[in-house]
């Protein structure tokens, strides 16, 4: 986290010159994720809160690079899938996103002189994550630690390492800004972020030995690995069965509305036709 404040604080040190190209702001909306524990591309069964922060600079008319923090809760539970063998394995999860993103919007008018723009926007972003579970007491459970699949495991050297928290996104979308007045905007943006992990959600591929699982990593891992006996009995599936797929790499989304205030005086070689008519 200390790094994707970090890059917050460098996009901030150019503002000790106020300049009506710089704009300040903040984002609130939704999110939602898809992975292994989803059945659609999009999937509105489980959506979380977002929240953000964002700083911009008009480069011209028609590109604004832009940089912010944005924090927000994803989720996911195989109780309600339509699918009896997701149900039947009964894994469920939630985690907090944090991500430090720059970027570019491609602007398609001039929102100074028609006072609106959609626009494209992608970049690069930083995420830092960590799934948890609760348990049949209720007990909150943070699965990375617990290697569900045999990661980190010496008897499992293709599993590889526990997997990091710290993940890189590539985030794109797509977006309307209308003007205010001179100094505000306001907007709505969808944004769509492919990662580079497949356990934003802790599922990725087969189960493991379940008593190496439990020689190594105790019961509590067997028991957050394999959660089908809660709902209908049987055993522990064998080693190498299918737990999750990774063909696939894990997505989430933020989508809501954005409110940016511009700096500087108004006036300048910002101002056309359609600021012209507006003060505040």
């Amino acid at each position: 986290m200390k790094k994707i404040t970090g890059i917050v604080l460098l996009l901030a040190a150019p503002f000790v010159s106020k300049s009506q190209d710089w704009h300040i702001g903040g984002t609130a909306g939704i999110s939602n994720y898809n992975g292994d524990l989803t059945e659609k591309r999009i999937d509105f069964k489980h959506i979380g809160p977002m929240i953000g922060l964002q700083v911009k600079r008009d480069i011209n008319r028609w590109l604004t690079l832009r940089g912010g923090v944005t924090f927000g809760l994803v989720s996911g539970d195989d109780k309600d899938s339509e699918g009896i063998g997701r149900r039947a394995r009964n894994l469920s999860f939630k985690s907090p996103v944090f991500e430090g993103h720059v970027g570019a919007e491609l602007n398609i008018l001039d929102i100074d002189d028609k006072g609106f723009t959609p626009y494209i926007f992608g970049g690069v972003g930083l995420f830092g994550f960590n799934p948890s579970a609760n348990d049949v007491n209720g007990n909150r459970i943070y699965l990375q630690p617990l290697g569900t699949e045999g990661q980190g495991l010496a008897q499992c050297p293709e599993r590889g390492s526990l997997y990091s928290l710290a993940q890189v996104a590539i985030p794109f979308g797509a977006g309307f800004k209308y003007l205010l007045s001179d100094k505000f905007t306001i907007g709505l943006e969808v944004g769509l972020r492919a990662t580079f992990t497949d356990y934003l959600d802790d599922v990725s591929t087969t189960y493991v030995d379940q008593n190496t699982l439990l020689a190594e990593r105790g019961q509590l891992a067997v028991d957050m690995a394999w959660r089908g006996d809660e709902l209908h009995g049987g055993s522990y599936p064998l080693d190498g069965a299918q737990r999750g797929s990774d063909k696939n790499k894990d997505w989430y989304a933020f989508s809501g509305v954005t409110f940016m205030y511009r700096l500087g005086s108004s006036g300048g070689n910002r101002s056309t036709k359609f600021s012209k008519c507006f003060r505040m």
